[in-house]
């Protein structure tokens, strides 16, 4: 509607400077040093909510970082959509491979770098300005709910009690989700699922100190190395995953929805200069898209052990550390994954060392319904600003909290990204095209018009 784009038009100066004192915030949930970070960024979500046209806007706390809620209604006979996205942020490291502060933005060949560019704070906020939009020009057929958390970057450890706690808060007739991505500007896309997540960190000991590596060396295992040859145990040269009864459950996807998927523009030879790779790497039988959206991954996250300063010290460790997680897919469990790789890493600790495995945290798999009103308004909504129908495809990511939304809420959700896959998410240099955070902000506003359309036609 021409009247929401004039008003984007007028005030996008303002809607930018506002993400980027948001993104001055450093909100890192997984240091507890960012503690008064978190509370100070919620304060500024809730803040901003409000001066959008929000109703009321309050803060829960939660035994971990808080909830910022917020709500504006129009009519209660009127659908609700909730609004979910977070303003915690993945820590920053390695600092040295920034070209430019993580918590200084920087806007630079168009478009914004800083850590939470895209991930989320960029993507949420786009639906505090379409929020704002609507308001300001009278246009709002929905009734809108926000829940902006702090903890998704750790795996939403204490939403699902607030969940459980306020569901009537909380009732909607769809949850709309932008913390994921679409192919291109060029081609956009609708994420039709995300995949669950299983997080372990494994310890390996050896002596009771560290040894010089010539008096001791030979004699004794080497932590370092023994956990090096459980990790390369975990994929035959197919790179297959070993794990017993990692595959059990996996629902394979049909060779139409394959055929579908490879409709969907790659260009190899572009994504590995992107990458800075000469070979791509996976489970053999599957393409590219395949292994990044409807296939289970097992990855290595970090690994340390040993002396690792300047300089040489020869020194045979004592322990050595492992942070692993595997992406999973529909019908396999978190909990049931994550006991397999507990299990499995004791059980082939090598002997002369000791093994602990402990977990983090998961989350389930989680689909959208294709046929839904929610989905067709999306994806109407993208044709209307973009001049094509997205594409349908599955995200690689993973959003901890989705399957509990729809078992405590009884309601689906709809995935609706403006991010892209090279934006560097948990990487140095993230980043978010301001014509992607532009674009959402035009975009959210048809969501909300066509909702409320579809559910008149099909309550």
């Amino acid at each position: 509607m021409q009247v929401w784009k004039d008003y984007q038009q007028k005030n996008k100066d303002r809607f930018l400077n506002e993400l980027l004192d948001l993104l001055r915030i450093p909100s890192v949930s997984a240091n507890s040093e960012h503690k008064k970070d978190m509370i100070a960024c919620a304060e500024a979500v809730k803040q901003k909510l409000l001066e959008a046209g929000a109703d009321k806007a309050e803060i829960f706390s939660t035994e971990g970082h808080p909830v910022v809620y917020a709500e504006k209604t129009v009519d209660a006979s009127k659908p609700t959509v909730l609004v979910y996205g977070h303003y915690d942020v993945q820590p920053p490291d390695p600092l040295d491979l920034w070209n430019s502060g993580p918590f200084d933005p920087v806007i630079k060949d168009g478009k914004i770098f800083a850590r939470g560019s895209c991930d989320d704070k960029g993507q949420f906020y786009m639906h505090v300005k379409a929020l704002e939009t609507l308001v300001k020009t009278n246009t709002l057929t929905t009734n809108i709910k926000f829940i902006i958390e702090g903890e998704e970057e750790i795996g939403s450890p204490h939403l699902a009690k607030f969940v459980a706690s306020n569901k009537a808060l909380l009732s909607a007739d769809v949850i709309l989700i932008s913390d994921t991505a679409m192919i291109s500007m060029d081609t956009p896309s609708l994420d039709t699922g995300v995949r669950g997540l299983s997080y372990i960190e494994v310890e390996v000991t050896g002596a009771n100190r560290d040894l010089h590596s010539g008096v001791y060396g030979g004699a004794v295992a080497n932590p370092i190395t023994m956990l090096a040859k459980m990790i390369a145990s975990c994929h035959d040269e197919n790179n297959h995953i070993t794990i017993p009864g990692f595959y059990d459950g996996v629902v394979n996807a049909t060779e139409e929805e394959r055929k579908l998927m490879a409709e969907a523009p790659f260009d190899e030879a572009e994504y590995k200069k992107d990458l800075g790779v000469e070979a791509l790497w996976g489970e053999k039988g599957y393409t590219t898209n395949e292994r990044t959206g409807i296939r289970p991954t097992l990855e290595l996250n970090g690994i340390w052990g040993g002396y690792t300063g300047e300089g040489a010290k020869t020194v045979l460790p004592a322990k050595a550390h492992a942070k692993i997680s595997a992406r999973l897919v529909p019908n396999q469990s978190s909990a049931d994954i994550t006991d397999k790789l507990l299990k499995y890493f004791k059980s082939i600790a090598p002997a002369g060392v000791t093994v602990k495995a402990e977990e983090h945290h998961g989350g389930e798999p989680y689909m959208t319904p294709v046929d839904s009103t929610a989905y067709r308004a999306a994806a109407k909504a993208i044709e209307t600003t973009f001049g094509k129908a997205p594409i349908p495809v599955r995200g690689g990511g993973s959003i901890p909290i989705c399957s509990l939304f729809e078992k405590e809420l009884g309601i689906k959700i709809v995935f609706m990204g403006f991010g892209l896959d090279s934006d560097n998410l948990h990487s140095p240099n993230e980043k978010f095209d301001l014509f992607n955070f532009y674009k959402g902000i035009e975009t959210i506003p048809y969501f909300h018009r066509y909702f409320a359309a579809e559910q008149t036609k099909n309550p």
